[in-house]
């Protein structure tokens, strides 16, 4: 069941957003209607299902589209054309007293910059959401102390953003999005700032959680190792366009097109198990005896 569905999206930048989404239907491409219009197709025509429940990775290069895409979902951004469904509901239909409510309880969304309140004690920034909500200071500390510890920060309640490692800081921001206890989970590259043996210990944090959690998260990342270690299913952009969507390991064994092919390349070569080399190696002492 997709708890999330992007239909036929498109989403242009530029004061002559309509004349340029009349070319693109007509066949014109991106150069095209840039040269004469000036706008920006940053979306062309997108729809991808979101699996309730599971982490769905989107990823490609600056300027692929994908951070316009996750912003759809929060309302951020409005689509030119096409429809962004929440559980059945197109998102273009909701009067903004809805859309209010949909953003605190529904949806939470984690930056690549923290964005943390740098005037607030960890504690404070992480219980900010249930302060929108209009909860007492009691309850909403306790809420969010709970969240501190369970992204291993105990300790560090009163301690003021920088006064934090880069890892420690995106772990405030996780856990300010989850102390909502959203259905829906925005990750836009949350993790890419981070030094590669933090950004690991932020993967594997995420990954333990979801076990547990089971929250419908949409993942944004530029780097294919992550998309792979993440995602039950990723989709790569190019071009304001998604070019193969799939499972991970499908996406693997059969690339679409050299774009793809050429993500696939960046990826460390892989040992070959021991018992499969052992067993060969086995193998060929027989074969020798067999000759001889």
């Amino acid at each position: 069941m997709a708890k999330i569905s992007f239909r036929e999206v498109s989403k242009i930048y530029g004061a002559q957003a309509a004349r340029a989404l009349a070319m693109r239907e007509a066949g014109r491409s991106k150069d095209e209607i840039r040269a004469e219009t000036g706008a920006t197709l940053a979306l062309d025509r997108v729809s991808l299902d979101v699996a309730k429940g599971r982490c769905q990775v989107v990823m490609g290069l600056s300027g692929s589209g994908k951070s316009t895409l996750v912003r759809l979902v929060n309302r951020l951004i409005s689509p030119t054309s096409g429809d962004v469904i929440v559980d059945g509901e197109p998102l273009g239909v909701l009067t903004q007293r809805a859309l209010r409510d949909f953003r605190r309880h529904k949806v939470s969304m984690v930056f690549q910059d923290f964005a943390l309140f740098p005037h607030r004690s960890v504690l404070d920034n992480v219980a900010y959401g249930l302060s929108v909500r209009g909860l007492d200071r009691e309850t909403r500390h306790a809420s969010a102390r709970r969240w501190i510890e369970t992204v291993g920060l105990s300790g560090y309640d009163a301690a003021l953003p920088d006064e934090l490692s880069g890892g420690m800081k995106q772990r405030v921001g996780l856990a300010r999005a989850l102390a909502t206890d959203p259905e829906i989970l925005l990750m836009d590259e949350p993790f890419s700032a981070l030094d590669p043996l933090i950004r690991r210990d932020m993967q594997d944090e995420l990954l333990a959680l979801q076990k547990t959690l089971k929250k419908t998260i949409l993942f944004i990342t530029h780097d294919l190792n992550e998309a792979l270690r993440l995602g039950e299913r990723i989709a790569i952009m190019k071009d304001g366009a998604i070019i193969q969507q799939g499972t991970p390991s499908g996406i693997v064994s059969k690339p679409a097109d050299a774009y793809v092919r050429a993500f696939l390349r960046t990826l460390p070569e892989r040992p070959k198990p021991a018992k499969k080399a052992a067993s060969r190696a086995k193998n060929s002492r027989q074969s020798k005896r067999q000759v001889k």
